[in-house]
């Protein structure tokens, strides 16, 4: 159902008045938000949040639940706020199945907050009792990990500078640290910090970061989060593209109102999260999540059959000039060349997931890549690669070689990805290379010039991407060269045949 908005006549924005004004079709909180209160605290309130975790939280709310609403956290830019307090919090998921669209109002966000603007209050929320857990969306470079060891990166320049002025911190570790000495300080009992970034060991890699930041700062309060604080490990999946304005003006016409940050997903979503919760949580499960003792394996089959056919898929796409991953999979060769990377490479170094068929899993893979309705950008996929790279492929790549089997298709990603980091793809047009080393990394490509050999020996040589036992692997080192200089020479489209054993 939509309605078309008048033209004569401003529209009304989304928020708790309009509410009664939505056409019946349109999904809205079946609860009276000013009944709820505040249990969750979010750090990073951006789209994928909104269309996963608290859209979890709406489900727990909507059966009965009135104490676990949610306060969203900004650390850095005020957009988040400025669209969504005027709407009382509320937005609009609209979840795209090719070319079915069907609209919930999400009502679980109760306030926004700007860390740089407002944080005499926003500590003073994370020091209320009522808040029991901290979840954060910050994406994997918000950690500031080493990417060589996984641990704190000491030396980054958000951790040098929270350390010199503990109490106006910047960076999330010392964000997070800050907020449990006060915690501590005011004799409250700390929250539970919930990672739901596709970090592999997520919660452990939090805890890590957060812990040798407060040891660094002080000993004993270092001690007090290592003994006290809980980071349960999560698993999320729900692909959610970056909203653009025509999804605004689907959405203002279906509702009659304007939504000035709406979000977009597929219908599928999944939560594997640790059941780790000292203070207690939302009974998510009866929202669909999965509550277990062991993450991993769920990590894992996500981390690398979703997130690594992603990122082979972008990386070739962008240097292609295919816009989308449904684009990619309309092509002639990438979806085979992606069954292989399940069949022959990824899905062999996977344990047993409970309850689970993995090769079945990549077949719904598919035909969630398929969704055209979903225009998940190749270009965006592509973003940090040198975080996204390890846990998704490379990890996966020293696996097999460790048990005496050859990667098949893992080295043509790694080649994609230095081929892409020229920024020009075969239609001669140009791209930004997003990544927290992307002056270094371009940089590295532009030396190299049409060198193959030269351009994966230097980025070889960077040791918090590839580590010490792949590049020595004589393997994969002439399988990615070879695979490079055939990109370059060639082509996505001669060396996808050739691969495949069409040339």
């Amino acid at each position: 159902m939509t309605i078309s908005l008048r033209k004569d006549a401003a529209p009304k924005r989304l928020g708790n008045a309009a509410l009664a004004d939505l056409p019946a079709a349109i999904e809205r909180p079946g609860y009276d938000r000013k009944t709820i209160s505040a249990g969750i605290a979010h750090i990073g309130l951006g789209s994928f949040c909104r269309a996963h975790a608290m859209v979890y939280t709406d489900d727990v709310l909507q059966n009965g639940a009135t104490d676990w609403g949610v306060v969203g956290i900004c650390l850095m830019s005020p957009a988040m706020r400025d669209a969504l307090k005027p709407q009382d919090g509320l937005y609009t998921l609209l979840i795209r199945d090719n070319d079915t669209d069907t609209l919930r109002v999400i009502g679980s966000v109760l306030d926004i907050m700007v860390a740089p603007d407002q944080k005499s209050q926003v500590f003073e929320l994370l020091c209320r009792p009522e808040i029991r857990i901290v979840t954060l969306t910050v994406t994997e470079k918000g950690y500031c990990l080493d990417a060589a060891t996984g641990n704190l990166d000491e030396k980054h320049p958000a951790i040098v500078a929270d350390l010199a002025n503990p109490t106006d911190p910047r960076s999330v570790p010392g964000f997070l640290t800050e907020a449990l000495r006060l915690r501590r300080e005011a004799g409250q009992a700390p929250f539970t910090v919930l990672v739901c970034d596709n970090l592999a060991q997520n919660g452990i890699k939090a805890r890590n970061v957060v812990t040798r930041f407060a040891t660094l700062r002080d000993e004993e309060l270092g001690r007090f989060i290592s003994e006290t604080v809980a980071f349960p490990c999560t698993m999320v999946d729900r692909i959610t593209p970056a909203t653009q304005d025509s999804d605004r003006e689907k959405v203002a016409e279906s509702l009659g109102l304007i939504d000035a940050w709406p979000v977009v997903s597929e219908p599928f979503r999944q939560w594997v999260v640790e059941d780790h919760f000292p203070l207690g949580r939302p009974d998510w499960e009866t929202a669909g999540a999965i509550m277990t003792e062991n993450v991993l394996p769920y990590e894992l089959m996500k981390l690398r059959c979703l997130n690594g056919s992603h990122s082979t898929l972008a990386y070739l796409s962008v240097i292609a000039g295919i816009e989308t991953i449904a684009d990619a999979m309309m092509d002639e060769h990438l979806p085979r060349v992606i069954r292989h990377l399940w069949d022959e490479d990824l899905i062999r170094t996977l344990p047993p997931v409970p309850g689970t068929d993995v090769a079945a899993y990549t077949h719904d893979l598919e035909t969630r890549f398929r969704n055209t309705g979903v225009r998940h950008l190749a270009l965006q996929i592509s973003w940090d690669g040198s975080q996204k790279l390890p846990p998704r492929v490379l990890e996966a790549a020293a696996e097999l070689y460790s048990t005496g089997r050859n990667p098949k298709v893992i080295p043509l990603t790694v080649a994609a990805w230095m081929r892409f980091l020229s920024g020009r793809n075969e239609l001669g047009q140009d791209y930004i290379v997003t990544d927290p080393h992307a002056e270094r990394l371009t940089a590295i490509a532009r030396g190299a010039g049409n060198d193959a050999a030269r351009l994966a020996d230097a980025l070889f040589g960077i040791r918090e991407i590839f580590g010490d036992v792949l590049p020595a692997n004589a393997h994969f080192r002439a399988e990615v060269i070879k695979h490079v200089s055939s990109l370059m020479s060639h082509g996505v489209r001669k060396t996808l045949k050739a691969f495949l054993g069409e040339v």
